[in-house]
């Protein structure tokens, strides 16, 4: 990428990568500036000869990149190691945002209705420990008119809501009566063999039994 010189922005977070690249870019940029004619020996100071030339410039590398304190200034730290310059940023992290309040429940405040063909809606609030809601319902439309254009005409009539009296006595005519009143018998038989008039007994019970059970 080519050098940028408006990056970093003013005040815009450090981010290691776009750093790295524009130094990079600078780097190679610097890199391909020829070199100029060699000018004449100059006369010797008095401090002595000139030292020998330095080693070239190759690379810039990112150490690390701290994390500091909210609040702290941005550093960078750079060192020559006589072939790459090294550097170390330190950036300082957000402040802490502020937790919300837990929410205990949602309330439905209202549901309105709303005239057909309207967007339904809802509005919702918060009042420190509950979510509250209203909602709005558009009604549906109105029935469409018969035929010629007028309200169409009166059905037919229903069947009544309530069972009458006939109806009822109809429908149980064909099921058996309550035997509730026929009386059980309780005392056992004496003879053993059974007399006829024991036998007697028992066929007035069954007769007293299935007369009861008709209708």
């Amino acid at each position: 990428m080519p050098f940028d010189p408006t990056q970093p922005a003013n005040h815009a977070p450090l981010v290691s990568q776009v750093i790295r690249d524009n130094l990079m870019a600078l780097f190679n940029l610097i890199q391909s500036i020829p070199a100029g004619p060699q000018g004449q020996q100059g006369i010797p100071g008095n401090d002595g000869d000139p030292g020998p030339q330095g080693p070239a410039f190759a690379l810039a590398i990112v150490d690390a990149v701290n994390t500091l304190n909210p609040g702290d200034s941005a550093s960078v730290s750079a060192s020559f190691d006589g072939t790459n310059v090294h550097f170390t940023f330190g950036i300082p992290r957000g402040q802490d945002g502020v937790s919300s309040p837990p929410v205990t429940s949602f309330i439905v405040d209202g549901v309105n209705t709303l005239s057909p063909g309207d967007n339904a809606t809802i509005q919702s609030s918060f009042d420190g420990s509950s979510v509250r809601l209203i909602f709005g319902i558009p009604r549906g439309q109105d029935g469409s008119s018969g035929s010629n254009g007028n309200d169409g005409g009166t059905g037919a009539q229903g069947l009544p809501g309530e069972v009458s009296s006939a109806q009822l006595a109809s429908a149980i005519s064909g099921t058996s009566n309550n035997t509730n009143a026929v009386s059980t018998l309780d005392s056992p038989f004496a003879n053993d063999p059974p007399t006829l008039a024991d036998l007697e007994t028992l066929r007035a019970k069954m007769n007293e039994l299935i007369l009861n059970g008709r209708r």
